[in-house]
């Protein structure tokens, strides 16, 4: 173990804070760079990533995830991209939970700089790790490699949104050669971005349909979450919109398709936003709404 200029730690195998599942995977890193803190050895952990221009519903799933694994106390480890891997790591740290970055890039390079106030975070509540010396900048050579680290440190690989030839099937490639569970998180099969991630499903892969059951049944550590009753009576064309809606986020004009008789827009527009303020829905994005989750 040797302290290097920055508050920065670099490890070797052999070391005593190396982490001992790099030691089982079949190409260990010969070093370890790591600014912030490590992983905990016997706490569970779960590695989430997909893709970086993901949909509306693969950041309202990697929110969710994320802020349900953080909740639980599960590590979460990412590779710090935009979309996916991001989104899911914030909402970690802000659940309360801890998460861990992989670096294609010196631990000292914040990379994307889009995500400097994760990058900032991670080093308070969690660590950023990274095989490569500091000053090393992000390449996009090295990204596939720093892959085997991110599967590696977790006991469970997941997947959100992953195009069909997406460089996240590489990870999970590197997942499965270490022994991983592979869990893949479904889509529409009209969706270009969850092809992918249906074709692994298709090969075998586990399916993950809700996190608190995922969370139950992989670690036995929580139980599911049901749809919030609502706090006060709804009635009329409030408790019908209500109605409509689903625990994950529907368009304005999907939600009024649903309706038995469709109402102007404006109309209700206002009306989800009384239902937001009444603590049954929440707007994911502006325009979309799904139903509050206790």
């Amino acid at each position: 173990m040797k302290w290097l200029e920055g508050n920065i730690c670099e490890l070797v195998p052999g070391d005593a804070l190396y982490p001992k599942r790099l030691t089982l995977i079949p190409d260990p890193p010969k070093q370890l760079y790591v600014l912030g803190g490590l992983p905990e050895e016997n706490r569970p952990t779960a590695a989430i990533i997909g893709a970086r221009e993901c949909s509306e519903y693969g950041k309202f799933v990697a929110k969710k995830l994320g802020e349900t694994l953080g909740k639980y106390g599960i590590q979460v480890i990412s590779g710090m991209a935009r979309g996916i891997d991001g989104i899911s790591q914030e909402a970690a740290l802000h659940a309360g939970g801890t998460s861990f970055a992989v670096l294609g890039s010196g631990v000292d390079v914040c990379y994307p700089l889009s995500n400097r106030g994760l990058y900032e975070e991670l080093i308070l509540k969690g660590g950023i790790l990274s095989e490569y010396p500091p000053g090393t900048p992000a390449i996009g050579r090295l990204f596939p490699a720093r892959n085997r680290i991110v599967s590696g440190l977790a006991d469970v690989l997941i997947v959100v949104e992953a195009r069909e030839k997406s460089g996240t099937l590489i990870t999970v490639d590197m997942a499965l050669e270490q022994g991983k569970e592979v869990y893949i998180v479904p889509g529409r099969i009209t969706d270009r971005l969850s092809d992918g991630c249906n074709r692994l499903i298709k090969m075998g892969a586990g399916v993950l349909l809700n996190p608190d059951s995922f969370v139950e049944e992989f670690w036995g550590i929580a139980g599911q979450k049901k749809a919030a009753e609502p706090q006060m009576s709804l009635q009329g064309e409030e408790k019908k919109v209500y109605d409509k809606l689903e625990p994950v986020p529907l368009g304005i004009a999907e939600i009024n398709a649903r309706l038995d008789r469709p109402m102007e827009e404006r109309k209700l527009a206002t009306m989800l936003m009384k239902l937001c303020l009444e603590g049954v829905v929440e707007q994911a994005s502006p325009g979309c709404f799904y139903k509050k989750m206790i």
